[in-house]
């Protein structure tokens, strides 16, 4: 069977990170998932094979996008980059998930905002439950910054959805990341005013 991806292992300053690149975009990228479980998963998703990249044809587009997501992962662990320019691919996710996961994808380094805040910008107030599973359901965190959604009251609020990890260690995780883009918390600023 021929592979519809190819995925990778980075090192995150927390742990493994892992990715998955199709031909034409990234479609997953995971923390601290176990590879077996990231894999099968996959799998699953796209219905059919995927490989490591390193087996990829050298010089096909997978294996380059994979590359690509590596070098730009790399580069924001070391402060050397504020926006990923990849492209991302959520086809298989519902029309809501879609929506909220595009209005994620606008929150720019340095910016955050709150569930409730996200649904007004998406055009559904009253949401800001409906938009934390969504948010929490997110294939490719990082590229699509889910770490950049807080509580309303400025505070931390969830982190992970069904990545691997406990619930401590994945609030670390958002809580250095968002450090790492010069966020302190409680936030005193959101993005798009006041509650």
């Amino acid at each position: 069977m021929t592979a519809v991806a190819a995925y990778a292992v980075v090192a995150g300053p927390w742990g493994p990170v892992h990715l998955a690149a199709t031909d034409r975009a990234v479609v997953a990228l995971e923390l601290l998932t176990p590879t077996d479980r990231f894999v099968m998963s996959l799998e699953g998703r796209l219905r059919g094979a995927v490989e490591p990249a390193r087996l990829s044809p050298p010089g096909s587009a997978r294996r380059r996008l994979v590359e690509r997501v590596q070098t730009q992962l790399e580069a924001y662990f070391a402060a050397d980059l504020r926006a990923f320019d990849l492209p991302i691919d959520v086809v298989d996710r519902a029309p809501w998930d879609r929506a909220v996961l595009g209005g994620v994808r606008d929150i720019g380094w340095g910016e955050v905002t709150s569930y409730g805040r996200l649904a007004r910008r998406i055009g559904r107030p009253g949401a800001a439950r409906a938009v934390g599973g969504a948010v929490g359901r997110n294939p490719i965190g990082l590229l699509i910054p889910c770490h950049r959604i807080i509580a309303g009251d400025g505070s931390l609020g969830g982190y992970g959805g069904d990545w691997w990890g406990t619930r401590e260690q994945m609030l670390e995780i958002k809580r250095t990341l968002l450090a790492l883009e010069g966020i302190e918390l409680p936030a005193r600023r959101l993005l798009d005013g006041p509650a």
